[in-house]
């Protein structure tokens, strides 16, 4: 019987490391070949690993809520099947192959370098590395800080905590064993984190005796960390829009039926949405950008990034990448694609990375209007509202008329660091027209 060393596959570009969540097979079981083995999560999405072989399992090599990097030996299966020594480099295809990009975020144009000041053999991950980057956190700092990961590895958790008690200028969370670090922050963290004050001690919390108390699932965790983080990072703006998209609604309720008969596909109002969004950043560019330090990148590609709601109420967010390459027909298959596997959790890691904007429809939820927060590291999000039936005046060359008309409200929270009002203004109007002003005899 010959061994075989499960790894934990590759799962996309800049994913370095995934927490194990659950064991569906033991020690001991039988499994065959593509039984799901267990289930792992990353900072985006929960996923499932399948056996390649059939055998038989003999050792765990982590327990569950373990973090582990990726290509780490994660068990050992017993098979009569003829494998390759480990020395080989075995890869596990466990998931797709749009899922084999290296985890080599920290050499991605545009992302800023981690300061260096000596050589280092403890493992950070891509995003510890860019949050410390963005903060301008060195690396001799790093290694003084105390991580409750598998082996002592810093985690995100760790960092961010660190971070938020360095603001308030009470960080103690170093390791032991090495000097305390200075609290001073570098002059380009200070930039950009001088103005926020974060509270190192939580405030207490006033209980009555028929208060619930729920813990925070991991997924919750991630999304309060990301939405606080964003809101000490960004200066908030929103501005608003209302759209006349009459001529839309008419245009899609005209289509729906045979567009479903001939593509097997429903099309709602998002890819339309997304289509309007795609056309306006190629108007303003600059809307498509990113901050790093003192830096703006100006993004190449287009991704919408489109907010889905899960049956757990957590939010993901799954992008469709080179939007503005894709007619309507291939934005209705995309986004009925992504949000079907969105609520089934059949996200690939890969599909929730790389956005450069954002949209949230509101809307499906009756809301007319909202002040979404800005998905890091973009600097803009826009939230569509509910269509309503609402009196409205038109300029007709007889005079003005009172009409029945649908209507919509857009808001666009954006970065004011990088984006002012003009930009922000001029961007979500452009949205609106494209709205507004489309053909009720389009060809589909």
């Amino acid at each position: 019987m010959a061994q075989y060393e499960l790894l934990l596959p590759k799962m996309g570009e800049s994913v370095a490391e995934a927490t194990i969540i659950k064991w569906l097979k033991q020690p001991g079981d039988v499994i065959e070949m593509d039984d799901t083995i267990l289930e792992i999560a990353t900072d985006k999405v929960d996923s499932e690993v399948p056996s390649p072989i059939s055998g038989k399992i003999v050792k765990q090599l982590f327990k569950e809520d373990d973090i582990v990097q990726v290509g780490a030996v994660i068990a050992i299966i017993e098979t009569e099947m003829n494998v390759v020594t480990s020395d080989e480099v075995v890869e596990t295809p466990a998931l797709p192959q749009e899922m084999t990009a290296e985890p080599i975020l920290e050499q991605l144009p545009g992302i800023e370098q981690l300061p260096t000041d000596h050589a280092s053999d403890r493992f950070y991950s891509p995003l510890v590395k860019n949050i410390a980057s963005q903060e301008g956190i060195p690396l001799s700092e790093l290694e003084n800080l105390e991580g409750t990961g598998s082996e002592g590895r810093l985690t995100k958790d760790d960092l961010l905590s660190y971070i938020q008690t360095r603001r308030s200028g009470s960080a103690s969370a170093t390791r032991s064993s090495a000097p305390v670090a200075s609290n001073t922050p570098s002059p380009q963290a200070a930039a950009v984190t001088q103005p926020v004050k974060v509270s190192a001690t939580p405030q207490a919390v006033s209980l009555s005796g028929g208060d619930e108390i729920i813990e925070m699932d991991r997924m919750r965790k991630l999304i309060s960390d990301h939405m606080t983080m964003s809101k000490q990072t960004s200066a908030h703006v929103t501005s608003f829009v209302e759209a006349d998209v009459t001529n839309m609604v008419m245009w899609r309720e005209k289509v729906k039926s045979s567009f479903e008969k001939r593509e097997k596909e429903k099309i709602t109002f998002t890819p339309i949405f997304v289509e309007a969004v795609s056309k306006a950043i190629k108007d303003f560019p600059m809307i498509n950008v990113s901050v790093n330090g003192n830096q703006i990148v100006k993004k190449r590609d287009i991704n919408i990034g489109m907010a889905a709601a899960l049956p757990s109420g957590n939010l993901i967010v799954p992008v469709i990448r080179n939007a503005d390459q894709l007619n309507l027909v291939g934005l209705t298959k995309s986004v009925n694609d992504l949000a079907s596997r969105a609520r089934n959790s059949k996200l690939k890691p890969d599909e929730t990375q790389n956005g450069t904007f954002t949209l949230t429809n509101i809307g499906s939820f009756g809301n007319i209007m909202g002040t979404p927060i800005i998905n890091q590291p973009q600097v803009a999000i826009l939230a569509v509202g509910a269509i309503k039936k609402k009196p409205a005046v038109l300029e007709t060359e007889f005079g003005d008329v009172i009409a029945i008309r649908h209507m919509m409200y857009l808001s666009l929270s954006y970065d004011h660091r990088v984006v002012d009002g003009a930009l922000g203004g001029l961007f979500v109007r452009r949205v609106a027209d494209y709205l507004e002003n489309w053909d009720v005899d389009r060809e589909i």
